[in-house]
């Protein structure tokens, strides 16, 4: 009955299409014939499906659109190297609650270094084991025997990647050093988090010394708009520098928090008095340093080049 009612319905559409022309009454007849039809079918249907079996294909249909939009368990893909400073796994899938209950992290300590959550602001964070470090293309947890790489998602500039995994690589297999293995990776980190900033202060540079010197020989609506473009680019920039600056700058005010990154001392039960941080402190001075001239070489350019 069910699909002699519908091929009716199909049947009444086809006419409707095929006649031509169609008065408005014929029209208005194959509608009504078709809303007759539809009518009878919902009668049908109605009767078919008691409340009971109503209700509960309104439970069942309630149910998967909730399972559908309950949060799932999101996979990173992380870079891992172990204390030996070998590559153990690249681009590897882990979830979030296994990284958090093997690293003794909080869900929101995630969410500070997961590259698919947009997150200008540069952080170097203390942990119970780790030190969560998020600056500019560099999301990573270091550990007193373990460094993990969290892949970053859209525009990462591949040879700078590959660059800083050489260099950390190299850096955590050097024995020599005095330094603990969590300030070697910490110390690679930040090797490549300037590299990157002198890199692109030196080709916005070029950009605006080879820009006026066009202008001094032809000027013309087109340069003067590269020359506004050049210097939005170079504010935003220097925008960004002074963030990492003071990222540093805040690790370097908390006296408590440098002492808490001695992650070898913690894991061999050394305790260490909130001042005792000479080493990591001249570490990340001499970083801040290189940033702080960075910054100042870009506002210079900005006032005596840039500025009317």
């Amino acid at each position: 009955m069910l699909t002699a009612i519908s091929t009716r319905c199909r049947t009444i559409r086809r006419v409707i299409q095929l006649v031509a022309p169609v008065s408005v009454e014929a029209r208005a007849r194959a509608s009504s014939a078709e809303r007759s039809s539809h009518r009878r079918l919902n009668s049908w249907q109605r009767g078919f499906l008691s409340d009971g079996d109503d209700e509960a294909a309104r439970a069942a249909i309630l149910e998967n659109a909730l399972k559908g939009r309950q949060p799932t368990d999101l996979m990173l893909r992380c870079t891992v190297l172990d204390a030996q400073g070998t590559v153990k796994s690249v681009s590897g899938q882990f979830t979030k609650s296994d990284l958090c209950a093997e690293h003794r992290l909080n869900p929101r300590d995630l969410r500070k270094i997961d590259s698919r959550i947009p997150n200008l602001v540069p952080t170097i964070l203390t942990r119970k084991e780790a030190i969560l470090v998020n600056i500019l293309h560099i999301r990573a947890l270091v550990k007193a025997d373990a460094v993990i790489l969290f892949d970053s998602y859209g525009s990462v500039d591949s040879r700078l990647h590959s660059v800083f995994l050489y260099h950390l690589e190299h850096n955590l297999k050097q024995k020599s050093t005095p330094l603990p293995y969590e300030f070697r990776a910490l110390e690679s980190i930040l090797v490549s988090v300037v590299s990157a900033l002198e890199a692109e202060m030196v080709f916005t540079r070029h950009l605006v010394g080879g820009l006026l010197a066009e202008l001094e020989d032809d000027i013309d609506r087109d340069k003067f708009k590269r020359l506004l473009h050049y210097s939005r680019r170079l504010q935003s920039f220097m925008n960004r520098a002074k963030l990492v600056q003071a990222a540093l700058e805040e690790v370097l005010q908390q006296d408590e928090d440098m002492s808490s990154m001695y992650l070898t001392d913690k894991k061999l039960g050394i305790e260490r008095k909130p001042e005792d941080h000479d080493e990591l402190e001249v570490l990340l001075e001499s970083f801040d340093k290189q940033v702080e001239e960075i910054v100042n070489e870009a506002e210079t350019t900005i006032v005596s080049k840039l500025q009317p």
